[in-house]
């Protein structure tokens, strides 16, 4: 499985079938909104939900942007990672 980059999404395919995405849209030119989380639910347990926000963390520390979670599982997974705060928007 692979997490690809697309417009305002990241998202897991296997093989050709779509099993997860996180929805993202932009606040400006430096912040980035975490609309949705989704994985298929024949794929749930597996941590893809939690390598998607991995994945988004990891494209704003690189695009020096700044992170606005609002969807239940971004929130969670920014409460429980620390390390995540980085890119947290404090505003």
């Amino acid at each position: 499985m692979e997490i690809i980059k697309g417009n305002d999404r990241f998202y897991i395919m296997d093989n050709e079938h779509e099993v997860g995405a996180v929805e993202l849209s932009s606040a400006g030119d430096s912040l980035i909104i975490i609309a949705s989380t989704h994985v298929d639910d024949a794929y749930k347990g597996q941590g893809l939900a939690t390598q998607l926000i991995e994945r988004v963390v990891e494209d704003a520390r690189a695009t020096g942007k700044k992170i606005i979670p609002l969807c239940s599982f971004a929130v969670s997974e920014f409460e429980r990672k620390p390390e995540y705060r980085d890119t947290l928007n404090n505003a």
